[in-house]
Order: structure tokens, then C-alpha cells, then sequence
């Protein structure tokens, strides 16, 4: 018997919908459950976590991201009244609040959920062991095609990668399955095929996250063309200790000794369509300016910004102290990067100088915005939610109603609804949480037959 059935048989409890494994997607789930509500918790990758399982460290404290994130997965995922459906989607949804009937998408793991161990076995002997780009860590390393995203992954179960086996691909591994044949608990099975799942629920948080601005929009800045240019995503990879380069930022093993940070890169930019402020970029350039003074001791550090935007509890304070740290900062906004022998060259006009500069720099780190999903706009459909003009779902009121959608019944949490830093992006969800919570109580009310209030 199901925790799910246990609670059946006591009394009948109205569920709720989250669609998003990511910090606000569980923190609003964590909150439901723990009211005694049933929650079924949906993410499309293999294991939730969403954005912040790739930070290393969080501003202004400099805490441990993953020391934050990874307690929540675990409790998420050993929640009773938690079902956590991963490798899912969302398909089909219909009824009103207190009553919308959903279709799930459970895709194919190729992997038995219950045998699999998470030894790692199969990826070792996987034939593309090392070959296969890995997303979570920005592009910056391989993997197998057989894999779990992180090591902390919440359910720790292997996936096959169906773009990247070559037997799914091209229906040929061989003579045999090298990783069906390195798993000793048999748990590689092929023929699993999608399935489909209908849940009826009486309220739907909606927290998909968002996307990070594609720097190659501003050809000017040579991303895609000079491999010392970055982005913000990717630092947090190489400063990570459970990167690519195990927390040392260095590129093709050196160590930069001149780095250049531009801030504003996806972000208040009318030209190409960005007028707003991704509200992260400030403080999240500020510490990785920190770790990279830290971590690469003697090293020139630069950032190029429009203005400083330190808005939060202490972030002003942690601005002062990068500053004092020795990071200099430029105010204006670069108009291109060239390369100059080994290195590159950073031209920008410094506004409060006055006048043109040219810095050298062995990484250039890019700032890049927030910015909407790109099935944001396939999601507002399938819920009927409205988008502003930037893409991102609109609330229905901006400062009375800022977690309903204006879709009775559905709520927002998170980025989805525009850019928050990881407090704010928490507490965002905890507001939808509870007023997710008042519709589930009312929900459940009525619920009760009449002659059980007796």
C-alpha cells in the first residue's frame, strides 16, 4: 500500500499539480505536502533540481548551493505525500479550479527505476562513455549516453539518453549491450516503452524556470568564436567542485591572469528585444568575480557594467567588499572583443573617464539574462495562461496578486513569472504554495460527505 492509498483510506485529500523540479517548484511542493495535501511533483529532466543544482556558491553569503538544494531534493523525494514523476511532461490539461484533469507524458528511461542502484556501472561501460556533450555542466565535459545528470541527483537513476544511445539510434550496440551487460542488477531494459498518466487535481502551480539569454545575439562579444569567452553558467561550471575541472577555472589547463566581466549581456538591450533587467546579473558577477580573486591568486579582474543594481539584504555590503577586494570596476558597456596574439581584447568607452579603453583578458566572462523558457509559450497554451510583452507568464494583478495567473485555480512560482534571485524565487513559491492551499482546504470541505460532518 502507497502513502497515497493510506491517506485514501482515512479520508479524502484533493491533490495538487507542480510543473517544475526546480527550487521553486520544490519548495512549493515541500509546503503542500507537509499540510497534509497530496502533490504530484512533474519535471522533464531526469532528476529535479532545476537551475541552482549547477551554482556553486550562492551571494551575498557564499554559501554551498548544493548544501542548500540537495536536503530539499532528498526530502521532496522521501516525501509520503510527494509522488515525484520525473523524465515527465505535462500533455494535456481540462476542468476548473478544483477540479482539472491532467495527462502526464512518462518517458522511456530504458532504466528500471526500482533495480537501479545508481553504481555507475553502465556508463562506465557504456561505448560513448565520455563522448556525449553534458548540458548540466554547460557543454563544458562529456558524458556517457547512459547517465544520471549530477551526483546528487534526485532519484538517483540512470537515464539513456534516446538522442545519443546508438542503439536507440541506429538499432545496432554491437555484439552486445555493454551497459545491460555491466549492470548487475539487470536493471538496463530496452524495451520500455512511453506511458501515459491521468491525474485529477484541484489546483496547478506552474514553475518551468526560465532560459538563459543565447550570447551568440551579440556577435560583437565573440561568443561562439573565441573559446576564452564564456558565459556566467559556464564559471559556475569551472568554479564548481563537482565541475568539469573539479573548482579550478582554468581553460585548456592555464590559468587566466587577466579576466573581464560584462555585465548586461542579454539584458536591457532594445536592440535586440531585451529591454528589461534580469535583476541576478549584478550580485551573481560580483561573486564570481570574488571566487575568481580567490581562486586565481594575483590575477587582473575587471567588470564592465551599465549600473549596479544591489538591491537585496546585504547585497551592497558583498558589492563593497569585492571592490575592496581589488576587482575594478568600469562603468560602460564593451562594443567588441578582438584577439590580439594570445590574448583577447576588450574595447569599450569608460563613461566615467571619459574616454576609450582597451583591456586585455585571457577569459571574458558574459553576464547573460534571464529570459522565458522556450515552450513558455506552448505551456500558456495547454493552461490558457496569458504572457507579457517579454514572454514570461503574467500575474494577474502586479502588486496584489502576484502568484495567481488570472486562470482560477493556477498559480505561479519562480522565474517563470519573471527574474528573482534564489530568495526571492523562494519565497515566491511559498506565497503560491499558500494560496494554493486555501483553494485545496475549500477543495476538501467539500469533499467530505454530509454525514461525516455529523
Amino acid at each position: 500500500m502507497t502513502a497515497f492509498d493510506l491517506l485514501d483510506t482515512q479520508r479524502q485529500v484533493p491533490a495538487a499539480l507542480v510543473i517544475g523540479g526546480g527550487i521553486a517548484g520544490i519548495q512549493a511542493a515541500l509546503d503542500i505536502a507537509d499540510a497534509g495535501f497530496q502533490v504530484y511533483l512533474v519535471e522533464r529532466s531526469p532528476s529535479i533540481g532545476g537551475r541552482m543544482s549547477q551554482l556553486d556558491k550562492t551571494f551575498p553569503t557564499l554559501d554551498c548551493s548544493a548544501c542548500i538544494l540537495t536536503p530539499k531534493m532528498v526530502d521532496a523525494g522521501r516525501h509520503p505525500n510527494i509522488q515525484l514523476l520525473t523524465y515527465s511532461e505535462v500533455t494535456q490539461v481540462s476542468g476548473e479550479a478544483g477540479r482539472f484533469h491532467v495527462q502526464i507524458k512518462k518517458k522511456p528511461r530504458y532504466v528500471d527505476v526500482d533495480k537501479c542502484s545508481g553504481c555507475g556501472l553502465c556508463a562506465e561501460a557504456c561505448r560513448l562513455s565520455g563522448r556525449v556533450t553534458s548540458d548540466f555542466n554547460a557543454g563544458m565535459a562529456k558524458r556517457a549516453a547512459i547517465y544520471v545528470p549530477f551526483p546528487q541527483a534526485v532519484p538517483l537513476v540512470y537515464t539513456v539518453d534516446p538522442e545519443a544511445c546508438v542503439f536507440l539510434t541506429r538499432g545496432v550496440c554491437g555484439k552486445t549491450f555493454k551497459c545491460k551487460d555491466a549492470c548487475t542488477a539487470d536493471a538496463v531494459n530496452f524495451d520500455q516503452k512511453e506511458e501515459m498518466l491521468e491525474v485529477d487535481v484541484a489546483t496547478i502551480i506552474t514553475a518551468t524556470g526560465f532560459d538563459v539569454f543565447d550570447p551568440t545575439r551579440r556577435p560583437e562579444l565573440g561568443y561562439g568564436q573565441y573559446p576564452q569567452v564564456i558565459t556566467t553558467l559556464e564559471f559556475e561550471r569551472l568554479a564548481s567542485a563537482s565541475g568539469p575541472t573539479a573548482g579550478r577555472i582554468s581553460l585548456n589547463g592555464n590559468l587566466p591572469k587577466k579576466v573581464v566581466f560584462i555585465q548586461c549581456v542579454g539584458s536591457r538591450d532594445a536592440n535586440i528585444g531585451v529591454p528589461y533587467c534580469s535583476r541576478v546579473c549584478c550580485m551573481a558577477v560580483a561573486k564570481q568575480a570574488h571566487l575568481a580573486h580567490d581562486r586565481l591568486p594575483g590575477a587582473e579582474i575587471t567588470v564592465f557594467y551599465i549600473d549596479i543594481r544591489a538591491f537585496g539584504k546585504g547585497f551592497e555590503e558583498f558589492y563593497d567588499r569585492v571592490r575592496a577586494e581589488g576587482v575594478l570596476y568600469r562603468r560602460g558597456n564593451p562594443s567588441e572583443i578582438i584577439r590580439r596574439g594570445d590574448r583577447l581584447l576588450v574595447r569599450a568607452e569608460d563613461i566615467l573617464l571619459g574616454e576609450n579603453v582597451e583591456v586585455e583578458a585571457d577569459l571574458v566572462v558574459l553576464a547573460v539574462g534571464i529570459g522565458p523558457r522556450q515552450d513558455a509559450e506552448s505551456v500558456a497554451q495547454m493552461l490558457h495562461l496569458t504572457q507579457d510583452v517579454d514572454g514570461f507568464f503574467q500575474e494577474d494583478h502586479p502588486k496584489m496578486r502576484i502568484v495567481e495567473s488570472g486562470v482560477p485555480g493556477i498559480y505561479l512560482a519562480g522565474c517563470c513569472q519573471g527574474p528573482k534571485d534564489i530568495p526571492d524565487t523562494v519565497s515566491h513559491a511559498k506565497a503560491a504554495a499558500s494560496a494554493a492551499m486555501i483553494l485545496l482546504a475549500r477543495t476538501e470541505k467539500e469533499m467530505v460527505p454530509a454525514h461525516a460532518a455529523d
